[in-house]
């Protein structure tokens, strides 16, 4: 069992059942971009929160995860939510995806080492349809001994340059770091500083 199974195997839900603030400001006006419904992917989306919200919204939502136990609960989620999603196991380091598959890529708190975050950006570039969005949320190296959640090391920390050199070519429409009031489940709670990226593939 992975550290991410362990994690998702008790009743409750770790980050709860409610989306990513920062996803819930923007995935209405984001989700009017191009023909309808979207087709939207969310990286390690964990229980499912985020994509169980943008198929309430809509949107045919593909949740991806490391964790089978998590899709496991993602599913029950969206089945308590009276929704459909699709729910994929995926090694985010080395998975291939389709390309120009998707509207709009949704990563919310994945902490990939840095070594293997340059593959997953081609593989979000790729993915996207020409004029499709990539909304991020991660938290920055100013987390670490915060203590109300994210990864313990500087490596997995994620900054609003790295995402800009990253998707140069894109248009970006938003991008800023923060200290942000994070109330998600027993995972994230309290002060959390955060960068927060939006741009567009271009069409």
């Amino acid at each position: 069992m992975n550290q991410w199974d362990e994690r998702y195997s008790k009743e409750d839900y770790h980050y709860g059942t409610e989306p990513n603030d920062f996803l819930r400001d923007h995935a209405a006006s984001l989700l009017e971009h191009g023909k309808q419904p979207a087709n939207i992917l969310c990286l390690a989306d964990g229980e499912g929160r985020n994509s169980v919200y943008l198929a309430k919204l809509g949107a045919h939502a593909t949740a991806l995860d490391i964790s089978q136990v998590g899709l496991q609960k993602a599913q029950r989620l969206a089945q308590a939510e009276q929704v459909t999603i699709t729910t994929e196991w995926a090694d985010l380091s080395k998975t291939e995806l389709p390309e120009q598959a998707y509207d709009g890529v949704v990563m919310i708190f994945c902490h990939l080492p840095r070594a293997h975050r340059p593959f997953l950006y081609e593989q979000i570039a790729k993915t996207l349809k020409p004029g499709g969005w990539f909304l991020a949320e991660c938290y920055t190296p100013a987390q670490l001994g915060r203590g109300t959640g994210g990864p313990p090391s500087a490596d997995l920390m994620l900054t609003a340059a790295e995402f800009y050199e990253a998707f140069q070519s894109f248009e970006v429409t938003h991008s800023q770091e923060l200290v942000r009031s994070l109330h998600e489940g027993t995972g994230h709670t309290g002060a959390g500083a955060v960068c927060q990226f939006i741009a567009f593939k271009p069409a």
